[in-house]
């Protein structure tokens, strides 16, 4: 069993390694009828795409998403949408001197456990490199989501970097396409710049905390215990390379909450129940509520590093590494686009289960 599928419906593969030729998703269980072309696949490949600025990795990718299959004059069929990027610029010989060593915080290691071998050019399949797949997977699920519930919008931003979190008094949506960083808080992201800067010079990486918002989720999505939209959501987000920790809402801060500070209180509206706050990030025992789901989750920092670190080697002797090539110094900065990628492929996923179970809602209130 390869575990390189997710999804219940919508479902997605992705394939491929760092280094290698391509790599690409095959995603079956789109439905048809859904306008799309390759143009509408490159402009979210575009926001991920590495050497965009000195804050990311300066390998020159340009990501050209191409599709091979499942789409005839500009609609998807039904069948399964191939799709494939190339990989144009590996430099694979940065990676040899690591031939036989393991990078700390890197995969490699559990890799060449399980395995028996690994791909030491940038680490195969344990690569970033990998979520270009899912972002070009996303674009579709985007496009059907746009067609079967048009008013939802996806938006994903970093909120802390290292120990530097934003002020939330000072959220902006519109000022999050203004700076490198996704950032709704222009004077973090200010602040961020020279203390990346920094550390990008000495060889050093950093972590981020990366928050997706999805605004327009219709209610009823999810079902309870093991089809619970959250419990779907987290692994998504978790499954990212380089990811560590996921929360739903107030998340782990609940935990701080008392019972009358973590209700969101219910009043009706003239469309329906309104909600006084969203502790619960938009999702109570597993469903939408109707609210904006949100979600969080941590990147850790970035492994290979210019900063020699102690491991071991095959043999098992004890040595130093430094790890060359081209790396991000904060690889949260491009999370961010694949966050809103796993973000639209698990909704539109439990859109499809929704309407496949219920159709539309059965419960009215008021």
């Amino acid at each position: 069993m390869s575990l390189n599928t997710f999804g219940h419906l919508f479902r997605v593969t992705t394939w491929g390694e760092s280094h290698g030729p391509a790599l690409g998703a095959t995603v079956d269980g789109c439905p048809p009828g859904v306008p799309i072309d390759e143009a509408a696949l490159q402009q979210w490949l575009d926001l991920r795409k590495p050497g965009q600025n000195k804050y990311t990795t300066q390998r020159r990718e340009p990501d050209a998403v191409k599709i091979l299959s499942g789409v005839f004059e500009g609609q998807t069929t039904g069948t399964p949408v191939q799709l494939m990027i190339e990989n144009t610029d590996q430099r694979s010989k940065d990676y040899s001197e690591i031939a036989a060593k393991f990078r700390p915080g890197h995969a490699d290691i559990t890799y060449f456990q399980k395995y028996g071998l690994r791909d030491f050019r940038g680490g195969g399949r344990s690569s970033a490199r990998e979520t270009a797949a899912r972002v070009a997977a996303g674009g579709l699920a985007r496009a059907a989501l746009a067609e079967l519930a048009p008013g939802l919008q996806i938006t994903g931003y970093m909120v802390q970097m290292g120990a530097q979190a934003i002020d939330r008094s000072r959220f902006d949506w519109e000022e999050i396409a203004r700076n490198p960083f996704w950032c709704p808080d222009a004077d973090a992201a200010e602040g961020w710049a020279d203390y990346l800067d920094g550390l990008r010079k000495s060889g050093d990486s950093v972590g981020a905390v990366i928050e997706v918002t999805a605004r327009g989720v219709p209610a009823g999505l999810g079902a309870p215990i093991y089809g619970k939209l959250d419990t779907d959501l987290a692994a998504a987000m978790m499954s990212i390379n380089a990811v560590k920790a996921v929360e739903i809402g107030e998340g782990m801060a609940a935990a701080t909450l008392t019972g009358s500070e973590n209700a969101d209180e219910i009043t009706m509206g003239p469309d329906g129940p309104v909600y006084s706050s969203n502790h619960a990030g938009g999702i109570l025992g597993g469903i939408s509520t109707g609210q904006d789901v949100v979600v969080r989750f941590a990147v850790k920092p970035t492994s290979s590093i210019l900063t020699p670190r102690r491991t071991v080697t095959v043999r098992g002797e004890e040595t130093e590494i430094v790890t060359k090539g081209r790396h991000d110094p904060c690889v949260g900065i491009r999370a961010v686009p694949v966050g809103e990628a796993m973000m639209a492929c698990v909704i539109l996923d439990h859109l499809l289960l929704h309407r496949g179970q219920i159709g539309a809602n059965r419960g009215h209130i008021g």
